[in-house]
């Protein structure tokens, strides 16, 4: 079972497999791995002490940041991912990022973003699409409202952290700028990566 692993000049912290979307473009469907890390598929989901212990076994200071995500969703987790974040920081000053697609809130029925506060330093949250509708077909949430949660999430957690919201490069141009500026209606920045970038 892998808990964390290392992509690029980042450790990775995998807390869940559980998902809120079924997205058409997913590696899990059709890949084992994700860039030669094995395991990602959770037997059982770690304990907030496991998860803790096998992040500080490692030599945090060649890290330029921690990562929380999973092979899943990992705001699932979002309580305990914000303990661990503060816990970590204690003992060492790495920057924290959280990869989300911004579904917190529906999951736990309540708003979760002041967790974030001194825990997360960056939210990535996955926009993926420029409306509801592309949304809804590319990511297929279990949420009926998940796309017009998410950007609620994202204006509430800017109250307490820097968020980004993300798309890939292979959207139109006018469906990019279209983004951008939902991005900025929220307070965000909008970051647009390669399919393939892990970072």
């Amino acid at each position: 079972m892998t808990i964390t692993y290392e992509l690029g000049k980042s450790l990775y912290v995998n807390m869940t497999n559980r998902c809120s979307n079924a997205c058409t473009f997913c590696i899990r469907r059709d890949e084992p791995t994700v860039n030669g890390v094995d395991d990602l598929w959770l037997e059982k989901e770690p304990t907030k002490e496991e998860v803790l212990e096998d992040i500080l076994k490692r030599d945090l200071s060649q890290y330029k940041e921690l990562v929380f995500c999973g092979y899943g969703e990992p705001s699932y987790r979002l309580d305990e991912i914000c303990e661990i974040a503060k816990d970590v920081k204690k003992r060492y000053p790495i920057p924290t990022r959280l990869n989300t697609n911004g579904h917190g809130n529906l999951i736990f029925k309540k708003d979760m973003t002041p967790y974030l506060k001194d825990a997360i330093d960056v939210v990535s949250i996955s926009l993926n699409a420029k409306d509801k509708q592309e949304y809804d077909t590319l990511c297929r949430p279990v949420f009926e409202d998940a796309y017009e949660a998410l950007l609620d999430f994202a204006r509430l957690a800017g109250r307490y952290t820097k968020v980004v919201l993300t798309i890939v490069d292979i959207l139109p141009e006018e469906d990019q700028e279209a983004c951008r500026r939902i991005s900025n209606s929220v307070g965000a920045d909008l970051r647009i990566r390669s399919y393939i970038d892990v970072e």
